[in-house]
């Protein structure tokens, strides 16, 4: 009988012990590429909404080099991307579930901050612009979040130093149509609040989880490297190349700058009238 309590014990040990550890503090570079075909033409940027409103599509993740570093301590990340465009800073509390986004484009420096209920109510509002679009032809796809599941492969590479696993992020969506990613990630720890870093956003704000995610959260490990076919015949590849996690982070590193003024990203208004405040990810 003590052999067998001995045996069960040592099981449940070795499950615990192969489960990845949550880090709470981490600084991360990574470098995003997007190409597309020669002879890509972006599609137009302004088009009516199925309720009414004039919507002006601001374009991210365009083609060329992104790299972005990413600070994380706690509840508290902090994004910051640089592209040909300009900056892009994104500072996130999730324990307020508050998210502030700093541009820095043509020389003006823009903030405003968004909570999960105005986001949701941003995807709402992007789901709509999708159906019309669908409606009238300009697109092909599904509104609805795809679902995701992974499948493990027995292959493995070092990527910044970490050796890495293969696996397949398989995103089934309503249209019957599968969307397969191959993901590199370090099985031996996950990052508290960051589920991937990188990808089309650059770290553009919380948007992407509110809009149904990418399907890394469910990888039992984090993502430091994958390649992803986007619309239009683009490629994107992401790729972690430096993760400190021996270096504290000073609190200090997320306050919001004084010399820029942040309002609320409900409030923002495109030729005075309201909710007419969109993006296109990665075109």
């Amino acid at each position: 009988m003590k052999k067998t309590i001995t045996l069960l014990l040592l099981a449940v040990s070795a499950g615990s012990y192969a489960q990845p550890k949550l880090l709470s503090q981490a600084t991360i570079t990574t470098k995003t590429t997007i190409v597309s075909p020669e002879g890509d033409e972006p599609p137009p940027g302004n088009f009516t909404s199925e309720n009414g409103d004039q919507v002006r599509v601001m374009r991210f993740g365009g083609d060329g080099e992104t790299k972005t570093t990413t600070w994380i301590k706690n509840d508290l990340v902090k994004t910051f991307s640089e592209t040909e465009m300009g900056r892009t800073t994104v500072i996130r509390d999730n324990s307020k579930k508050l998210t502030t986004t700093i541009m820095e484009m043509m020389g003006r420096k823009n903030g405003f901050y968004a909570t999960d209920a105005d986001q949701e109510e941003m995807r709402k509002r992007m789901d709509s612009m999708m159906r019309t679009r669908n409606q009238n032809g300009g697109i092909n796809g599904s509104v609805t979040p795809p679902e995701y599941s992974i499948a493990y492969l027995d292959e493995s590479k070092k990527i910044a130093g970490y050796t890495c696993k293969k696996a397949l992020v398989i995103a089934s969506r309503s249209n019957g149509r599968k969307d397969t990613t191959a993901v590199w990630y370090c099985p031996e720890f996950r990052l508290q609040g960051v589920s991937s870093t990188g990808g089309a956003m650059g770290g553009f704000g919380g948007f992407v989880s509110q809009a149904g995610g990418n399907g890394m959260d469910k990888l039992e490990g984090f993502p430091m490297e994958y390649e992803r076919n986007m619309g239009r015949g683009r490629k994107m590849t992401v790729q972690v190349t430096k993760l400190v996690t021996d270096k504290d982070i000073s609190d200090k590193e997320f306050e919001i700058p004084k010399d820029i003024e942040v309002k609320a990203m409900k409030d923002m208004q495109n030729g005075g009238a309201p909710g007419t405040f969109q993006m296109r990810v990665g075109g």
